[in-house]
């Protein structure tokens, strides 16, 4: 399973406990997974589809227990998926009928309003729904179920929900943006909105909010994961870039030292030097601390970059026939 399928198989574990929970998730389920038609007499009937078989078993038990009815769930094969195109996919469909007062249910989820003696469907998020910071997380939670998703954080960071209006992509852009901390952004998508948070750390924090602590420390696990082995791969860049210099500075070492050879002769060093040019000819690959340490005596790092540095000079003034 993916990363998002199992974020929501975790969230339709959770029952809330307060009646306002309740209203606000069911409300911001049928605003973005629902669907409004019109039966015989002009009566309506909601119908929410799925293809999360825990989502629709949830939002079943969740519509009883607020509303006290029986809802239709009706089970349709859809096409295969899968690398081999063998397992089968399934829709899951809830009906709410006329006789189960989906008109007042409509209503009480702030969705179907009155103007002037006249019905109309609202647009965007019923205000009435979130006020509470518990209400809030629960349409959110709603919200996700409902039209969310995210890509493995293996992969990337990106956390989404595709809004069918533009004002409600603003208005759920709005309520993210009321928790501490948190910022999502929107984007047109053909005739989506996209509601979006690229973040880490926003994810994780909108992760919490919505209940899925589980998936939280997946994605805690996987973000130290990365963090290490990024880690690991700027240490060996550097590592990579270390072993360079150092090539970069013996070779242009062992150059100094050949002019020398080769136009004076390297007896016509000093002692000391004509001993540090030597030991550089004969290990060309060695860092300068290990240079020192094969010096007779040992040296010091300082010491042995000064010897070097000489006959850098040295060879320089010969070049220029200085010397």
């Amino acid at each position: 399973m993916s990363f998002a399928s199992d974020t929501k198989n975790e969230l339709a574990r959770i029952e809330p406990e307060k009646k306002c929970c309740m209203l606000s998730e069911i409300a911001a389920y049928i605003r973005t997974a629902g669907s409004i038609g019109i039966v015989g007499f002009g009566k309506l009937r909601i119908t929410i589809t799925t293809d999360n078989a825990a989502v629709a078993r949830h939002y079943k038990k969740l519509i009883k227990t607020y509303f006290d009815i029986e809802t239709n769930l009706d089970i349709t094969e859809g096409g295969a998926v899968g690398r081999n195109r063998k397992e089968k996919k399934y829709n899951y469909s809830i009906t709410i009928d006329p006789e189960n007062n989906s008109e007042a249910i409509l209503r009480e989820c702030g969705i179907l309003m009155i103007r002037e003696g006249h019905n109309f469907f609202s647009d965007g998020i019923y205000s009435g729904l979130v006020k509470a910071k518990c209400d809030r997380r629960a349409y959110l939670r709603g919200t996700f179920l409902g039209a969310g998703t995210m890509s493995n954080p293996d992969k990337s960071y990106h956390l989404e929900f595709v809004m069918n209006s533009e004002a409600m992509a603003n208005d759920l852009r709005k309520l993210i943006n009321s928790f501490a901390d948190l910022s999502a952004k929107v984007v047109q998508r053909g005739k989506k909105y996209i509601v979006y948070m690229k973040k880490a750390d926003y994810i994780s924090d909108t992760l919490a909010l919505m209940g899925a602590s589980g998936q939280v420390l997946k994605l805690e696990d996987i973000r130290i994961r990365k963090g290490m082995l990024s880690s690991a791969r700027r240490a060996m860049n550097c590592d990579s870039a270390n072993v360079d210099r150092v090539i970069d500075a013996s070779m242009k070492q062992v150059e100094a030292i050949r002019t020398i050879a080769e136009t004076r002769g390297l007896n016509w060093l000093d002692p000391k030097l004509m001993e540090t040019a030597m030991l550089r000819l004969e290990h060309p690959d060695v860092t300068i601390a290990a240079l020192g340490e094969l010096s007779d005596p040992p040296l010091k790092k300082s010491g042995i970059n000064n010897r070097l540095r000489k006959i850098e000079e040295l060879a320089d003034k010969i070049r220029a026939g200085l010397v």
